[in-house]
């Protein structure tokens, strides 16, 4: 079973494109894991039928905690461009949070905040390391920001919890933005 082919397409259905699958989310972002696999295994991708325990071993070995599972449903814990709001549990996130970006659009981040665009949620990193993975997947050298988390959630910006490296914000303003 190519499990990284699978991961990308449960990530691929369960935040970008549910209606290609004919998937029912709940407003909190869970699909019936039943209607999942019969949807993936009706398109026949795969030397035999995807089963729960797949989808388990995805979860349990993968290095980024993309997918959760409770009770008999599973979701994308981050990444959703849907129209349709998932909603997430608020925390209160630690001093300093990091953002790792392209050099194209860091002077409009410096003038305009940071922005969920085409995404629900603003993507911050717990750690720099994690910061430059993701900006390099835009620009081979990425510019890092600091964003003065605990200031903002202080002043009444909210964030939520994406997994132990991603937490979710809906919109940071400039002031809580620095050049690491």
């Amino acid at each position: 079973m190519n499990y990284q082919k699978l991961s990308k397409e449960i990530s691929y259905a369960l935040r970008h494109a549910p209606w290609e699958y004919e998937l029912e989310i709940d407003s909190d972002g869970f699909v019936p894991i039943e209607q999942l696999i019969r949807s993936i295994n009706e398109s026949g991708s795969y030397e035999r039928p995807i089963t729960k325990e797949d989808l388990k071993n995805i979860i349990e070995t993968s290095d980024k905690q993309r997918h959760e599972i409770v009770n008999d449903k599973i979701r994308a814990l981050y990444g959703h461009s849907l129209a349709t709001h998932i909603s997430k549990d608020k925390i209160s996130p630690p001093n300093i949070l990091y953002h790792g970006t392209t050099h194209k659009v860091f002077e409009t981040i410096l003038i305009e905040g940071l922005k969920p665009m085409g995404r629900q949620y603003v993507h911050l990193s717990s750690d720099i390391n994690t910061a430059v993975q993701v900006g390099k997947r835009r620009d081979q050298q990425p510019i890092i920001l600091k964003i003065k988390a605990i200031v903002a959630y202080k002043n009444g910006i909210s964030f939520y919890k994406g997994n132990d490296k991603v937490i979710l914000a809906d919109y940071v303003p400039k002031e809580y933005i620095s050049l690491l």
